[in-house]
């Protein structure tokens, strides 16, 4: 895309990339996730249409995931090896200060987000990442929203923690396929559709009317992780990035090669040492992703509204929304820009 056009204010979202087996997800399915996505988007889009921070608009959209149980963060989250959820999350600014909040090992926090932008913006608080019993101590000093840890429990999750004890192996994955549906409309709060990402993520990225760009992501982690792993997603520079001159990311996928291979700070390293487009360096790096063997997807955005969203999987929840077309839209599989049967767009 020419870099001299600017597309305005622009959110780009994802809900986690995975193996998502279209003939074992009907598309009554798929429009409840395209659903979700949606509102995620519209959330964001009212801020920025009124002239509000990128920053504000990505933990809206972020929010309405973590708060949707379809999704792997906040209410939706994974369990590790011993039946708990441990949440992560980080936000970042692409100020010149590189402006960061991030968290992790949370279990009483309902919006982990929401803490990430709290130590961000804290005047008082000289740190970047805290995680654990202090994080969710400074949590509620701040007034925080705090729940019971058996608040992130829902059916499917929980069947997923158990179905892979079972097997005794990690799930791999060739092996991410979705459970059967476990709700018989018994739970409003549990996800009537089987579960096509249990390793997935949730992230968003947005620029505002200043050319300010702020990334999002947050996570339960992947289904049976040890007690105590943290993953890329607090991580700036792994699964979070924002840097006005160059793009903001947020990833998803196998966090320990998103943390080895510095994925997001590479996209945006790319722009800036090669002067590669959005488009060129995301594709770039997750074409280096799949040559390590790491799995997963990102999205990408530049202060001029360019975009791209990329991954090597057979799906990845995603969407995004121009302020200059109040229309969001909303992806699934890694077919869907080519066939505009499967494309869903959504009006208002």
């Amino acid at each position: 895309a020419d870099k001299r056009i600017n597309h305005g204010s622009t959110l780009v979202i994802h809900g986690g990339a995975g193996i998502i087996d279209r003939k074992d997800f009907p598309e009554s399915k798929q429009k409840e996730y395209l659903d979700a996505l949606k509102k995620a988007l519209l959330a964001g889009h009212e801020i920025l249409k009124e002239g509000g921070s990128s920053i504000d608009a990505v933990v809206a959209s972020v929010k309405v995931m973590e708060d949707c149980p379809f999704f792997n963060a906040g209410k939706g989250s994974v369990f590790t090896i011993s039946g708990k959820n441990e949440l992560e999350a980080s936000i970042m600014q692409g100020v010149d200060s590189h402006a960061a909040g991030a968290c992790t090992l949370l279990s009483t926090i309902k919006n982990p987000i929401i803490l990430a932008k709290t130590l961000l913006q804290d005047p008082e608080n000289p740190h970047v990442f805290l995680g654990g019993i202090e994080a969710e101590k400074y949590a509620k000093s701040k007034g925080l929203e705090i729940v019971d840890p058996g608040y992130f429990w829902t059916k499917h999750r929980w069947k997923q923690h158990l179905d892979e004890l079972e097997n005794k192996k990690p799930m791999q994955p060739e092996n991410l396929r979705m459970i059967n549906n476990l709700n018989n409309g018994d739970s409003r709060d549990v996800c009537d559709a089987a579960d096509p990402s249990p390793i997935g993520t949730v992230g968003a990225v947005a620029v505002d009317i200043n050319g300010i760009i702020s990334t999002a992501t947050s996570t339960g982690g992947f289904n049976n992780k040890k007690d105590g792993r943290i993953g890329d997603t607090p991580l700036i520079a792994c699964g979070t990035w924002a840097d006005n001159e160059t793009c903001g990311v947020s990833g998803t996928g196998n966090g320990e090669f998103f943390i080895r291979h510095s994925v997001a700070y590479d996209v945006a390293a790319r722009m800036k040492y090669l002067d590669e487009s959005v488009q060129d360096a995301t594709s770039k790096v997750i074409e280096n992703l799949s040559k390590v063997g790491g799995y997963g997807g990102v999205i990408a955005l530049d202060k001029y509204g360019n975009f791209a969203m990329p991954f090597n999987t057979d799906g990845m929840f995603r969407g995004y929304i121009r302020v200059s077309e109040s229309i969001p839209y909303a992806y699934i599989f890694n077919d869907d820009n080519l066939n505009k049967e499967l494309v869903v767009k959504f009006r208002n």
